[in-house]
């Protein structure tokens, strides 16, 4: 079995079949090499099929992100310059809204649960098109998720997988069993739920398909389906945990779970390992980087060395990281800097943006926008995102230090810290909280925790209690949105 998806199974040899079909349907719509094919919908089967048929178009993949706002979505529309369009039948309004925002007119083939693209390609023949693909040609074109910015259209090659996964398997901590399973439940938008799976998939593992996360449904699937690898951001490590179905869920069948996707908080992950009995991996990437970066290996996860929980571990092998100033000038072991990265895997760079390539693709390197530091072990810690770090009264302050420690608070349930206008101090840290169900929180008691656990300058001037954080699609906290409501038309002193 290669796919399993709301009870119907494809096996490997029936994949091969059907993604040959796709491809020879649209090449018969008139998809040429290099063209853009977009698709808009929730994750499937299908979804598979189309990226393997675009790919044996020699055609360029796009999926694009259903939680994107009709205007957001028109402008990735126009960027990407799509030729075909291949949208789940629920997100044709969308679809059409964001086609007369923009003023674009695609193609289209609409699927739904009765006309699956396998019915539109079933008059197809299931011999592979004759096409010729170079490594340098895009393979799948992924928009970032805007937290710090508009998003970018990422190219990432035929190439650049073929050499992460190279990275992959020179790297001892990836291990492949026979029986292996991967419970697909994260956005088909983004590298996180791709990489991944395209992973899983080139190792001969099954996946077992989920339309999309929500608690409930996962715990439920991990006791139907009884996988063995499991991939979730923090923020879903958390919603699952929160459920109360994961006091009664089984997870036993779990070998490893891996997390990425943004920086996971010390409490979290203390509490994961407490609550499923499996190894985990954290992998530190990027979506220009076509995969992981560097991994915090399972051996290192280690309660009795709470400090080493923090880092994102060493990069995989034929993988180099530097810590850099202001000037691009490499710091000592101990100091922030920004993290740069030298891959095989690189992205090619942005579609259509000279300027942003040149920006972040430099003398071989690609400059992440993490502030990063390396200790003597020569394990690598992310300090903060460039645009997250708050530069109060002359001091640079990490937002991530302190969401770390406010975790570890019993009553709090998710934190994001920020830095807001201040007269007095340029900007004063802020820390946005959720409680715990049922927990009521003084402000006064989060103050006297900072203060016991941080410098006096890093601890926040002000807390607000709020019901949820905004997110963004790929089950990050938005900054961007949460800054909104406290810099109104201001614009921020940090690049």
């Amino acid at each position: 079995m290669a796919l399993s998806f709301e009870g119907s199974t494809t096996d490997w040899a029936t994949l091969e079949g059907q993604a040959n079909q796709v491809a020879r349907l649209l090449i018969g719509a008139g998809v040429a090499p290099r063209d853009r094919v977009a698709f808009l919908g929730k994750n499937s089967a299908d979804f598979f099929l189309a990226m393997f048929g675009v790919a044996k178009a020699g055609a360029c993949f796009v999926p694009l992100n259903w939680r994107l706002s009709e205007p957001e979505l028109g402008d990735v529309l126009v960027d990407c310059g799509a030729t075909i369009v291949i949208v789940e039948r629920d997100h044709q309004d969308m679809l059409q809204g964001a086609e007369s925002r923009s003023g674009t007119n695609l193609a289209r083939i609409v699927i739904d649960e009765q006309a699956t693209l396998v019915a539109a390609a079933a008059d197809q023949g299931t011999q592979a098109p004759e096409v010729w693909i170079s490594e340098d040609d895009a393979a799948i074109q992924l928009y970032t998720s805007g937290t710090t910015g508009r998003p970018k259209g990422v190219l990432l090659t035929h190439g650049c997988f073929n050499r992460i996964r190279l990275c992959e398997h020179l790297e001892a901590a990836y291990q492949w069993h026979p029986g292996d399973s991967f419970l697909f439940i994260l956005p088909n938008f983004h590298l996180l739920g791709i990489g991944l799976s395209i992973q899983c998939l080139y190792n001969g593992l099954s996946l077992s398909v989920q339309r999309r996360f929500d608690p409930a449904g996962a715990l439920a699937a991990i006791t139907q389906d009884r996988p063995t690898l499991l991939v979730l951001t923090p923020t879903m490590i958390q919603m699952l945990l929160d459920h109360p179905d994961a006091a009664t869920t089984d997870f036993g069948s779990l070998r490893l779970t891996m997390y990425a996707g943004s920086p996971i908080s010390l409490g979290l992950i203390k509490r994961a390992i407490a609550a499923m009995p499996c190894q985990f991996m954290q992998f530190y990437g990027a979506t220009e980087s076509a995969g992981a970066i560097s991994l915090l290996r399972p051996e290192e996860h280690d309660l009795s060395n709470e400090g080493k929980l923090k880092s994102c571990g060493r990069p995989l092998p034929l993988i180099a990281l530097r810590i850099v100033d202001d000037k691009g000038n490499e710091v000592p072991d101990g100091q922030p800097g920004e993290l740069l990265v030298r891959s095989p895997a690189i992205a090619q760079g942005y579609w259509n943006n000279p300027d942003a390539t040149a920006a972040a693709f430099q003398d071989g390197w690609y400059r992440t926008g993490d502030v990063a530091l390396r200790d003597a072990e020569g394990l690598y810690y992310i300090v903060d995102r460039a645009k997250d770090m708050i530069v109060t009264g002359g001091e640079n302050v990490y937002s991530a230090e302190i969401e770390h420690v406010l975790s570890t608070h019993p009553a709090v349930l998710a934190v994001a810290v920020i830095g807001v206008p201040d007269e007095r101090w340029g900007e004063a840290v802020k820390a946005v909280i959720v409680p715990k169900a049922g927990e009521e929180i003084a402000l006064a008691e989060l103050s006297a925790y900072c203060r016991e656990r941080l410098a006096a300058y890093k601890v926040p001037k002000s807390f607000d209690l709020v019901d949820v954080l905004p997110m963004t699609g790929t089950g990050k906290v938005s900054k961007k949105d949460l800054r909104a409501r406290y810099w109104g038309g201001q614009q921020r002193s940090v690049a």
